[in-house]
């Protein structure tokens, strides 16, 4: 009896010390690193890759944001904001107490197949959306201008980032809509396009938000 005692004793303490040995482990030591090398060696990706404008946090480089118009009365989805670079399709559209512009817990793909009537239908009509909205005196987009992601979601449904072919054929509609030079517009789509990580990595591509703080900045020069 006194040995199985004995045993159940040593066998309980051996594991309170295990439990406090791991406990300090993985929940403090190994935490606090993990955290110390990510603040000092990764600290704009640790802490969300924030965007800043005039000293103030205006939005995440990983999580696209919608450039629209109030709704009007009787309005279900509110009218693009013209004067804007304008975002890939997204999904997950809402409100809610973090970020007025996505219901993060709805956002994904449409799981639509490639041949589905609906999503067949809306890709035709944001392609006639894009072209519309995109043709200004002496400058018409041609279908074959509009490139995927002008007319389809990404699979998050939150893309930040746009192809520069996208980009390009906003730019004469910026530049009337905001009294600016096409070249001075071009050129502002130009310096923002990031090309390929690693040089092969991946598509060049550019970060809607960064671009529209550019252009807010070029308006006021």
């Amino acid at each position: 009896m006194n040995t199985t005692l004995g045993t159940t004793t040593r066998l309980l303490t051996a594991a309170l010390r295990a439990l406090l040995v791991l406990t300090i482990l993985c929940g403090v030591i190994y935490p606090l690193t993990v955290m110390g090398i990510g603040q000092g060696l990764f600290n704009h990706q640790a802490n969300g890759s924030e965007i800043t404008a005039n000293g103030k946090v205006v939005g995440s480089e990983l999580i696209g944001q919608r450039y629209d118009l109030p709704l009007k009365d009787g309005q279900e989805t509110p009218d693009p904001d013209l004067k804007w670079f304008q975002p890939r399709p997204s999904n997950g559209l809402g409100t809610n107490s973090v970020n007025t512009q996505y219901q993060l817990i709805l956002s994904g793909a449409t799981n639509r197949a490639g041949d589905n009537a609906e999503l067949i239908q809306w890709v035709k009509d944001a392609k006639a959306a894009v072209i519309k909205d995109n043709s200004v005196d002496g400058y018409t987009v041609k279908p074959s201008d509009v490139p995927p992601d002008a007319v389809t979601s990404s699979g998050s449904g939150l893309d930040p980032a746009i192809s520069p072919q996208y980009a390009d054929i906003q730019v004469h509609r910026i530049a009337k809509l905001n009294n600016l030079d096409v070249t001075a517009v071009q050129k502002l789509v130009d310096d923002h396009t990031d090309g390929r990580i690693l040089g092969f990595i991946g598509e060049p591509r550019v970060n809607v938000l960064k671009l529209n703080i550019g252009l807010k900045a070029l308006e006021t020069k």
